[in-house]
């Protein structure tokens, strides 16, 4: 009796195997069926005008990032530029930047400040 139950084991398993490749035959259906919203999203994000518009660096920031009118994300991008070639970036905290003399005046006399702190101290040096 024994061996009748060994050989109801394979059959259960090739009865078991049927339906999954049933499944893989309608998974193709579903991926056309999700595409069509993808096509929707693909639309762009309009960025938001404010932001684009150009500001003015007072004369302090001007000694870094130029005293030509600039969206504020071009000023952190050439302030971005400006630490990364003079190297002060902190070697252990990459999150922290060492000011040298020109950036001081910038951060109000700190000597290191964080990225999200200079965002802010930044933000003092710009006229709308």
């Amino acid at each position: 009796m024994a061996k009748k139950a060994t050989n109801a084991k394979p059959a259960a398993k090739k009865a078991a195997k049927a339906p999954a490749a049933k499944k893989a035959v309608k998974a193709p259906a579903a991926k056309k069926a999700a595409k069509a919203p993808a096509a929707k999203k693909a639309a762009k994000r309009k960025p938001n005008p404010a932001l684009m518009k150009p500001v003015q660096p007072d004369a302090v920031l001007a000694a870094v990032v130029g005293s030509k009118p600039a969206p504020r994300g071009q000023i952190t991008k050439k302030l971005w530029d400006y630490i990364k070639k003079n190297g002060l970036q902190d070697a252990k905290n990459k999150r922290n930047i060492n000011a040298d003399d020109a950036l001081k005046a910038v951060f109000g006399g700190k000597k290191q400040v964080s990225m999200f702190e200079m965002t802010k101290l930044v933000s003092n040096h710009i006229n709308a």
